[in-house]
């Protein structure tokens, strides 16, 4: 089950569990759309692609609601250049 993180580790902006601009890598580091272009679609953390996080929906975020744990990384663009 995808955690469906509640902020981008970029920029720390809030994203909403059904934005479908919303970007993963495998190993869930998530990004808001400004980001993930800035990043080229490639994750600094693991080096693999971010690809759209899928939208959970609404029935189940009732039962499976999305993660409150936040992740962030002030200086994510300043190592890959952007």
């Amino acid at each position: 089950m995808l955690e469906l993180r509640p902020n981008c580790e970029c920029c720390d902006r809030d994203l909403a569990t059904d934005d479908a601009n919303v970007f993963i890598c495998t190993i869930e580091c998530t990004w808001c759309g400004d980001c993930a272009r800035r990043l080229d679609f490639t994750c600094p953390n693991c080096g693999g692609n971010l690809t759209e996080r899928p939208v959970r929906p609404a029935a189940w975020l009732a039962k499976y609601p999305g993660s409150t744990k936040r992740v962030f990384q002030a200086d994510c663009l300043a190592t890959t250049g952007g």
